[in-house]
């Protein structure tokens, strides 16, 4: 008798397995974005369908996600020009930097029925960004996430991959 249920506790086990991991599996979008992620590109899209790429053709960026609902960003365009002087960069040489540039750091959530994130700008760079709520909706693929928000008269489309 004991045979049997060692026998039948062993059989209960390999078909709950299973289960229990393929259950372990399925992650929630706010589990998924956790972690950082490289910039690939960005484009926006204009209603009357002309494209551009704010940041470059080889933008460089960086996106941190962290489980408690903070996030920072960086990134840019890869080609900007150098300052002549390292030590007293000139006013214009500043103004150009920044414009090809971004950052900003905050709170983030995602609303997993309608597949978006809403970060909120803490700090930026553009200062007049600072205490909105941007809304993006998120595009998974394996290590690819792509986010897709309104700007004028469009929309920018941005693609990540998962830093390994």
């Amino acid at each position: 008798m004991p045979r049997r249920i060692l026998s039948l506790i062993a059989l209960i086990a390999l078909v709950a397995l299973p289960l229990s991991t393929a259950g372990a599996q399925q992650r929630t979008l706010n589990e998924e974005l956790v972690g950082t992620w490289t910039l690939v590109s960005t484009e926006d899209t204009a209603a009357n369908g002309t494209k551009r790429q704010p940041w470059g053709v080889n933008p460089k960026g960086i996106h941190f996600f962290d489980a408690g609902g903070r996030y920072a960003t960086v990134g840019g365009n890869s080609n900007r020009p150098k300052f002549k002087s390292a030590s007293q960069p000139t006013t214009e040489e500043l103004a150009a930097a920044t414009r090809d540039y971004y950052g900003n750091f905050g709170t983030w959530s995602v609303n997993e029925a309608d597949k978006t994130l809403t970060r909120h700008y803490e700090s930026a760079l553009r200062t007049n960004n600072e205490g909105e709520n941007v809304k993006e909706t998120i595009s998974m693929a394996g290590d690819e996430l792509t986010l897709t928000r309104p700007v004028a008269n469009g929309n920018r489309i941005s693609v990540y991959r998962r830093a390994k």
